[in-house]
């Protein structure tokens, strides 16, 4: 039941991505700043962390899922640094998730050849 759970929740964070695509004059890249900027405000209402725990994957793999992350990290860290924590918590948390774009992102262009469009 876990992963039809994770996999309704994820497909209906996809198609609302979808069709804001299709139906709107938003660009990719704004619509993807929607979703983490969304994930972060929901999770400041307390709104995200039930869709985590009934969604599990479905919930955290999707950029959405980011800015829970982001939330989740500032939340911790000014708990336990203070004000200083704004500016350090959201980056500790998402620390190994970024590494992992950068490294993998690095390797794939490595290896492969880019050619241009048309």
């Amino acid at each position: 039941m876990e992963y039809i759970r994770a996999f309704l929740l994820g497909g209906l964070l996809c198609a609302l991505g979808q069709i804001l695509i299709d139906r709107t004059a938003l660009t990719p890249a704004k619509i993807l700043t929607g979703y983490v900027t969304a994930g972060v405000l929901l999770s400041a209402l307390g709104v995200y962390q039930p869709l985590v725990d009934w969604g599990g994957a479905g919930a955290t793999v999707p950029l959405t899922g980011f800015g829970h992350l982001l939330a989740r990290g500032v939340r911790k860290a000014v708990a336990e640094q203070g004000l200083l924590g704004v500016l350090t918590g959201g980056i500790t948390a998402a620390a190994g998730g970024i590494t992992a774009a950068i490294f993998f992102g690095f390797f794939v262009a490595a290896i492969f050849k880019s050619k241009p469009k048309g």
